[in-house]
Protein backbone atom coordinates (compact mmCIF):
# COMPACT_ATOMS: atom_id res chain seq x y z
CA UNK A 1 0.00 0.00 0.00
CA UNK A 2 1.44 3.33 -0.91
CA UNK A 3 1.04 6.33 1.34
CA UNK A 4 -1.07 8.98 -0.34
CA UNK A 5 -0.78 12.70 0.15
CA UNK A 6 -4.08 12.46 2.06
CA UNK A 7 -2.47 9.97 4.49
CA UNK A 8 0.51 12.24 5.02
CA UNK A 9 -1.70 15.30 5.46
CA UNK A 10 -3.74 13.47 8.11
CA UNK A 11 -0.54 12.64 9.99
CA UNK A 12 0.64 16.27 9.77
CA UNK A 13 -2.70 17.46 11.15
CA UNK A 14 -2.45 15.05 14.08
CA UNK A 15 1.09 16.26 14.77
CA UNK A 16 -0.11 19.88 14.77
CA UNK A 17 -2.78 18.93 17.30
CA UNK A 18 -0.05 17.22 19.36
CA UNK A 19 -1.84 13.88 19.19
CA UNK A 20 0.10 11.07 20.84
CA UNK A 21 -1.03 8.55 18.20
CA UNK A 22 -0.68 9.49 14.53
CA UNK A 23 -2.58 6.59 12.94
CA UNK A 24 -5.98 5.03 13.63
CA UNK A 25 -8.24 2.23 12.51
CA UNK A 26 -9.63 4.73 10.00
CA UNK A 27 -6.25 5.53 8.42
CA UNK A 28 -6.59 4.79 4.71
CA UNK A 29 -3.08 3.34 4.46
CA UNK A 30 -4.06 0.67 7.02
CA UNK A 31 -7.50 -0.14 5.64
CA UNK A 32 -6.49 -3.14 3.44
CA UNK A 33 -4.40 -4.68 6.23
CA UNK A 34 -7.09 -4.21 8.86
CA UNK A 35 -9.73 -5.67 6.53
CA UNK A 36 -7.52 -8.74 5.97
CA UNK A 37 -6.91 -9.12 9.71
CA UNK A 38 -10.64 -8.88 10.43
CA UNK A 39 -11.33 -11.76 8.05
CA UNK A 40 -8.63 -14.09 9.43
CA UNK A 41 -9.07 -16.79 12.08
CA UNK A 42 -8.00 -15.83 15.56
CA UNK A 43 -4.92 -18.07 15.54
CA UNK A 44 -3.64 -16.52 12.30
CA UNK A 45 -4.04 -13.03 13.79
CA UNK A 46 -2.23 -14.18 16.92
CA UNK A 47 0.65 -15.61 14.90
CA UNK A 48 0.80 -12.42 12.84
CA UNK A 49 0.96 -10.27 15.99
CA UNK A 50 3.78 -12.39 17.43
CA UNK A 51 5.74 -12.35 14.17
CA UNK A 52 5.42 -8.58 13.76
CA UNK A 53 6.18 -8.00 17.43
CA UNK A 54 9.59 -9.68 17.07
CA UNK A 55 11.09 -6.67 15.29
CA UNK A 56 9.58 -4.28 17.85
CA UNK A 57 10.97 -6.38 20.69
CA UNK A 58 14.37 -6.54 18.98
CA UNK A 59 14.49 -2.78 18.53
CA UNK A 60 13.59 -2.13 22.16
CA UNK A 61 16.06 -4.76 23.34
CA UNK A 62 18.82 -3.20 21.26
CA UNK A 63 18.06 0.28 22.55
CA UNK A 64 17.54 -0.85 26.18
CA UNK A 65 19.64 -4.01 26.60
CA UNK A 66 19.33 -4.07 30.39
CA UNK A 67 15.53 -4.05 30.37
CA UNK A 68 14.07 -7.56 30.14
CA UNK A 69 10.43 -6.48 29.82
CA UNK A 70 10.22 -6.51 26.00
CA UNK A 71 11.59 -10.05 25.69
CA UNK A 72 9.66 -11.27 28.70
CA UNK A 73 6.27 -10.01 27.52
CA UNK A 74 6.54 -11.69 24.13
CA UNK A 75 7.72 -14.95 25.68
CA UNK A 76 4.88 -14.96 28.21
CA UNK A 77 2.27 -14.07 25.57
CA UNK A 78 3.39 -17.05 23.50
CA UNK A 79 3.19 -19.32 26.55
CA UNK A 80 -0.31 -17.99 27.22
CA UNK A 81 -1.34 -18.74 23.62
CA UNK A 82 -0.02 -22.27 24.06
CA UNK A 83 -1.95 -22.76 27.30
CA UNK A 84 1.22 -23.05 29.36
CA UNK A 85 0.36 -20.11 31.62
CA UNK A 86 -2.83 -18.31 32.57
CA UNK A 87 -3.87 -14.80 31.56
CA UNK A 88 -2.98 -13.00 34.84
CA UNK A 89 0.73 -13.77 34.42
CA UNK A 90 0.80 -12.54 30.82
CA UNK A 91 -1.41 -9.57 31.67
CA UNK A 92 1.06 -8.44 34.32
CA UNK A 93 3.88 -8.50 31.75
CA UNK A 94 1.71 -6.64 29.20
CA UNK A 95 0.91 -3.93 31.74
CA UNK A 96 4.61 -3.73 32.62
CA UNK A 97 5.59 -3.07 29.01
CA UNK A 98 2.87 -0.40 28.73
CA UNK A 99 4.25 1.15 31.95
CA UNK A 100 7.71 1.03 30.38
CA UNK A 101 6.40 3.55 27.81
CA UNK A 102 6.14 6.17 30.56
CA UNK A 103 9.85 5.72 31.30
CA UNK A 104 10.99 6.25 27.72
CA UNK A 105 13.15 9.27 26.90
CA UNK A 106 11.27 9.90 23.63
CA UNK A 107 7.85 9.47 22.06
CA UNK A 108 9.10 7.00 19.43
CA UNK A 109 10.29 4.46 21.99
CA UNK A 110 7.14 4.96 24.07
CA UNK A 111 5.06 4.14 20.99
CA UNK A 112 7.12 0.98 20.41
CA UNK A 113 6.35 -0.16 23.97
CA UNK A 114 2.64 0.30 23.32
CA UNK A 115 2.93 -1.52 19.97
CA UNK A 116 4.49 -4.50 21.74
CA UNK A 117 1.86 -4.47 24.47
CA UNK A 118 -0.94 -4.37 21.92
CA UNK A 119 0.60 -7.23 19.92
CA UNK A 120 0.83 -9.43 23.01
CA UNK A 121 -2.75 -8.55 23.96
CA UNK A 122 -4.00 -10.14 20.73
CA UNK A 123 -4.03 -13.45 22.62
CA UNK A 124 -6.87 -12.00 24.70
CA UNK A 125 -8.79 -10.63 21.70
CA UNK A 126 -7.95 -9.98 18.04
CA UNK A 127 -9.38 -6.49 18.51
CA UNK A 128 -5.94 -5.49 19.81
CA UNK A 129 -4.32 -6.32 16.45
CA UNK A 130 -4.66 -2.82 14.95
CA UNK A 131 -2.73 -1.44 17.92
CA UNK A 132 0.55 -2.89 16.70
CA UNK A 133 0.66 -1.04 13.34
CA UNK A 134 -0.97 2.09 14.77
CA UNK A 135 1.75 2.46 17.40
CA UNK A 136 4.69 1.12 15.40
CA UNK A 137 3.95 3.42 12.45
CA UNK A 138 3.58 6.31 14.90
CA UNK A 139 7.03 5.43 16.26
CA UNK A 140 8.49 5.55 12.75
CA UNK A 141 7.10 9.02 12.12
CA UNK A 142 8.32 10.19 15.52
CA UNK A 143 11.82 8.79 14.92
CA UNK A 144 12.38 9.92 11.33
CA UNK A 145 9.99 12.85 10.86
CA UNK A 146 7.02 13.02 8.51
CA UNK A 147 9.10 14.40 5.63
CA UNK A 148 11.57 11.50 5.69
CA UNK A 149 9.59 8.40 6.55
CA UNK A 150 7.21 7.71 3.66
CA UNK A 151 9.34 4.86 2.22
CA UNK A 152 9.85 3.30 5.65
CA UNK A 153 6.11 3.46 6.38
CA UNK A 154 5.27 1.83 3.06
CA UNK A 155 7.85 -0.94 3.58
CA UNK A 156 6.56 -1.58 7.08
CA UNK A 157 2.94 -1.86 5.90
CA UNK A 158 4.08 -4.20 3.14
CA UNK A 159 5.94 -6.28 5.75
CA UNK A 160 2.73 -6.54 7.78
CA UNK A 161 0.83 -7.78 4.73
CA UNK A 162 3.55 -10.26 3.73
CA UNK A 163 3.78 -11.56 7.29
CA UNK A 164 0.03 -12.16 7.32
CA UNK A 165 0.33 -14.28 4.17
CA UNK A 166 3.07 -16.36 5.79
CA UNK A 167 1.06 -16.79 9.00
CA UNK A 168 -1.89 -18.15 7.02
CA UNK A 169 0.37 -20.94 5.84
CA UNK A 170 2.04 -21.51 9.22
CA UNK A 171 -1.22 -21.56 11.15
CA UNK A 172 -1.21 -25.30 11.72
CA UNK A 173 2.52 -25.83 12.16
CA UNK A 174 3.86 -23.00 14.34
CA UNK A 175 2.74 -24.19 17.76
CA UNK A 176 2.38 -27.85 18.54
CA UNK A 177 -0.15 -26.87 21.17
CA UNK A 178 -2.71 -24.07 21.43
CA UNK A 179 -4.63 -22.95 24.49
CA UNK A 180 -8.16 -24.34 24.45
CA UNK A 181 -9.65 -20.85 23.97
CA UNK A 182 -7.66 -20.49 20.72
CA UNK A 183 -8.67 -23.84 19.21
Amino acid sequence: MSMTETDLQEIRQKQKRHNQILFSKESECLRPLLDFLASEPRRVVTLWAFACAESVKDELTTRYPHDSRPAQVLCLAKLWAQGEIKMPIAKQAILAVHAMAKEMPNDADAALCHALGQACSVVHTPRHAPGLPIYELTAIVRRFGIDYCKDILEKTILRYEETLKICRIQNETTFSQWASFLK
